[in-house]
């Protein structure tokens, strides 16, 4: 069995996504707003809670696609409170759609969601990565001044935290531990790959 880091346990669910998605550089503007999303909804509880939850909120919030989330109202809000296949907290939910509309704004202003967002990856510059869980930090200077933006800008739920677990999902640090074997992959594909150049 390959080595792998403990946060996953075994649950399946749990063990794919740390295999094949958390820590892989990506700049895609649905995805990355998707994971905006979730991370904030993950707010207070377990990961995992909101993995098994995901795919209903893909169906939930039409696939997580910004212009047609920005453009829900109090129907749709009604909606959503009534589903029990999301968190139904009328805060975080009301958040994704301030996202969506922050996020269409962040485009039209940087040209993507992407632009803006990987303006705050800590480098493409390998590091040695943690001995263990207790090396990884639950906020960074580069958390904290995307935080500080992304609330300027209007998105909501978008805390220190919530940030840098992003930053860690979608690839802008590398934080699995030493001896795992997805370190070495999402090391190599980090020098592989480097974001686009801000506008």
């Amino acid at each position: 069995m390959s080595e792998r880091c403990a946060w996953c346990g075994t649950d399946p669910l749990y063990v794919a996504y740390h295999d094949t998605e958390w820590g892989v550089p990506n700049h895609d503007d649905r995805h990355l707003f998707e994971m905006l999303v979730l991370e904030g909804a993950q707010a207070g509880l377990s990961w995992i809670t909101i993995l098994r939850k995901r795919e209903h909120y893909r169906r939930a919030f039409d696939g997580f696609d910004a212009e047609r989330v920005a453009r829900y109202g109090e129907a749709d809000l009604a909606r959503l409170l009534a589903d029990a296949g999301i968190v139904r907290n009328r805060l975080k939910i009301e958040s994704a759609v301030a996202n969506a509309r922050a996020t269409l704004a962040a485009q039209e202003r940087f040209g993507s969601l992407d632009a803006l967002l990987w303006r705050f990856a800590e480098g493409s510059a390998p590091t040695a990565p943690p001995r263990s869980l207790a090396e990884i930090p639950a906020q960074t200077a580069a958390s904290q001044a995307m935080s500080r933006e992304l609330k300027r800008l209007g998105f909501r739920f978008v805390g220190p935290t919530v940030c840098y677990a992003f930053m860690q999902a979608v690839g802008m640090v590398n934080d699995h531990v030493e001896g795992c074997f997805r370190q070495r992959d999402i090391a190599a594909l980090r020098c592989a790959t480097s974001p686009p150049p801000s506008p």
